[in-house]
């Protein structure tokens, strides 16, 4: 956290891609990756499902403490799942300690406005760094009829930016604002004094998030403010057809795995024609 807040202080922007796998977290730590979410979106990336209400607690806690053995180094960001903390702020901080102690996450990320005020408060005390959502939440879809800008209207804006300055207040250690117009983002990030990571948010924030998958060109649509920057999904299938190839040829290159002439002597003198060869059966 220390050293994302040292670079905003500097005038440094950071980068932040979700992440779910050891594997792929020391990638992108080695790209120079500065933040890695262990979203809510492994639900509909990892999971199959329609959206990110169906992220189980267990499941994102082991994701995360995969991510941070494959990326020490990096901030790793959890992102706490539909009613881990709605029900009563004990669950919370509860659910919340669980994700730094078992996920060994660096910050828990909580899709909140203002009323949530008091959790954030209690997650401060604990120790807990919270990354307070607001703006399009994700988790709030089904009760919009699907995701949604934010902050389109003056009121709503307004308000977007209460929500922004009470959890601060309350002990938020950073922002991250989802879906909002750029001048509303502009002035959120004007009235707090804590990092502001931005999803499709605009320019103005210190951090910027996309889901890795719509970077890489994996998914079978992306937002606009995640242009793919490779093609990485054609690859893959380029790759898995020349598997293919190759099985249906035998073209499977040097067999590594040999026995010594001792050994084979031994097999072959015990599967062979000698008088003391064990007769081998096809089914």
């Amino acid at each position: 956290m220390r050293s994302v807040q040292r670079m905003v202080r500097t005038g440094g922007r950071f980068a932040c891609l979700t992440c779910y796998d050891a594997t792929t977290a020391r990638w992108l730590a080695r790209a120079g990756i500065h933040v890695l979410l262990v979203g809510d979106t492994a639900a509909e990336i990892v999971l199959g499902h329609p959206s990110t209400v169906h992220a189980p607690l267990d499941f994102l806690i082991q994701l995360t403490a995969g991510v941070k053995r494959g990326a020490p180094g990096c901030l790793v960001m959890a992102d706490m799942p539909f009613m881990s903390y709605h029900a009563c702020d004990a669950d919370g901080v509860r659910n919340a300690g669980r994700f730094m102690t078992e996920g060994m996450a660096d910050a828990v990320k909580l899709e909140l406005d203002r009323s949530f005020a008091p959790l954030v408060a209690l997650l401060a005390r604990a120790g807990v760094p919270a990354v307070a959502h607001i703006g399009s939440r994700p988790q709030h879809a089904k009760r919009h009829g699907g995701y949604y800008a934010a902050g389109k209207s003056a009121a709503s804006a307004l308000a977007l930016i209460d929500d922004a300055v009470a959890l601060r207040d309350a002990g938020a250690s950073m922002l991250l604002v989802e879906a909002t117009p750029a001048e509303v983002t502009e002035r959120i990030v004007a009235s707090v004094d804590i990092p502001v990571i931005g999803c499709g948010a605009g320019p103005a924030c210190h951090g910027q998030v996309v889901v890795l998958q719509d970077l890489l060109g994996m998914t079978e649509w992306q937002p606009a403010f995640a242009a793919p920057a490779a093609r990485v999904g054609e690859q893959i299938s380029a790759a898995a057809s020349e598997w293919v190839r190759r099985v249906a040829s035998g073209d499977l290159g040097e067999h590594p795995y040999v026995m010594g002439a001792a050994e084979r002597e031994a097999f072959e003198r015990r599967t062979g024609n000698g008088p003391n060869a064990r007769k081998v059966t096809t089914p």
